[in-house]
């Protein structure tokens, strides 16, 4: 369960490179805001208008965000983040435009690249801030739209620019492609782990990402065991199982739609009526609860985290667990886009439950659980590290005050994160995996 550090230093390293060769778009200043006013246009409906007069300015919404509260700059203030988009509405949508046109700025190619860094730098999507609210605003939703605009515009940050291109044209994410998969699935089944690979029909298709490939290839193993000893009728496949979706991140809705598309695409082809998705936040959001509508139909199957999938076998008396030998005291990290977006909450600490575990909740958790910091992206663009790690000592702080051995959590890209803020921090505190957790203590 524990990682491989010269893999984890490589890995870290390729991020450094990360974006470095990736070329811009050249695109005209005119040109910008032309297509992120259109985008503006497109997206914006009747709710958003609403939150976008409804603000009290009460500055709740800056408390519930982990950058204001590890920096208490203003700028990072989730109602700020949209500041554009509120204008772009006063002026050319609201009812009253023609009271406000002449009082109100118009949106500049200079707002665009000034915002690029609090949209995409200094907000991950978590969502806390929706619901500490009083108004009910969707901040998140409004942030989203700035991010969607800027992409339209070309203003995506390199790294993730490189990896929605890479996405997109190669249908791979950080280099991991078909042949990739196989040779981790061939190393695995050298040790005894056996993953059915390119089923023509099966009832649950498994997804994985590239970085549970290149990272935690023990979370893929732990899946593999965890279906085995259920003699699930399962398989993966190698022309679709990568569940990261770089689209949903980086504001690019063409590259989300054809991510969902291959993957639905692929569920069908097999038969599944169950997909199950690896450890990722943002791969269930953008699957379970975004699939349906990017693609306009119904999905023919279900969706579910890991995490839920485990759970509910747990509940049905189908998967027996014993408790670690070592009984170590643990503590659980809610991802933002399982727990706050999906309502992922309660499955995970069933699963802890019923390991028997000396569980130790966190200050801030479920709903209310404070970001890692990474999400969304983040922990990919070089420039954020500095913010990212000030929000990172707010999770080492609730961590610590819980005098917990160990971090569980049930998203890799939290996990990634919180290991790299450990790291810089020279914090010892281990940060693993839930499904490797189960899987370690299968009963006989």
């Amino acid at each position: 369960m524990s990682v491989d550090n010269a893999a984890f230093r490589d890995f870290r390293e390729s991020l450094e490179r990360l974006g470095i060769d990736t070329p811009s778009e050249v695109i005209s200043d005119e040109e910008r805001v032309r297509r992120a006013k259109q985008t503006f246009m497109d997206k914006l409906d009747g709710r958003m208008a609403v939150d976008l007069t409804t603000c009290v300015h009460c500055g709740m919404c800056a408390e519930a965000c982990h950058f204001y509260e590890a920096t208490q700059d203003e700028k990072y203030a989730p109602v700020h983040k949209f500041e554009p988009l509120r204008r772009f509405y006063r002026r050319e949508l609201s009812p009253m435009r023609w009271l406000f046109r002449p009082f109100t700025r118009d949106i500049t190619a200079q707002d665009l690249e000034t915002w690029q860094e609090l949209v995409y730098d200094a907000c991950t999507g978590c969502g806390r801030c929706d619901m500490m609210c009083p108004m009910g605003i969707r901040l998140s939703t409004l942030i989203n739209v700035m991010r969607q605009g800027l992409a339209s515009a070309g203003l995506v940050p390199a790294e993730l620019q490189a990896l929605q291109n890479e996405q997109r044209d190669s249908d791979t994410v950080f280099g991991v492609g078909a042949g990739k998969l196989r040779e981790v699935i061939d190393r695995l089944g050298r040790q005894g782990i056996e993953i059915p690979l390119d089923k023509d029909q099966a009832e649950v298709l498994v997804l994985t990402t590239a970085v549970e490939v290149l990272l935690f290839s023990d979370a893929l193993a732990a899946t593999a065991k965890i279906l085995n000893r259920l003699g699930a009728d399962w398989t993966m496949l190698s022309q679709g199982f990568e569940a990261a979706n770089i689209g949903l991140v980086s504001g690019d809705e063409v590259t989300q739609k054809r991510a969902t598309a291959k993957i639905v695409e692929q569920a069908k082809a097999c038969g599944a009526r169950t997909v199950i998705l690896p450890e990722s936040g943002h791969a269930y959001q953008a699957l379970r609860w975004e699939g349906a509508n990017v693609l306009g139909e119904v999905l023919p199957f279900e969706v579910l985290a890991m995490s839920e999938f485990i759970a509910r076998e747990i509940d049905a008396g189908r998967l027996k667990l014993k408790s670690p030998a070592n009984g170590s005291s643990v503590t659980y990290h809610d991802p933002c886009r399982l727990g706050r977006h999906g309502g992922v909450i309660e499955q995970p600490r069933q699963v802890l439950k019923a390991l028997g575990l000396d569980f130790r909740e966190a200050d801030s958790n479920g709903r209310e659980n404070f970001c890692c910091g990474g999400g969304c992206g983040e922990y990919v663009i070089k420039r954020s590290a500095p913010l990212r790690q000030k929000a990172f000592e707010i999770k080492k702080r609730e961590f610590d005050e819980t005098g917990a051995d160990t971090v569980i959590t049930s998203c890799a890209n939290c996990r990634i994160n919180l290991m790299i803020g450990a790291d810089n921090a020279g914090w010892q505190k281990p940060v693993e995996s839930l499904v490797e957790k189960v899987a370690a203590s299968l009963a006989e």
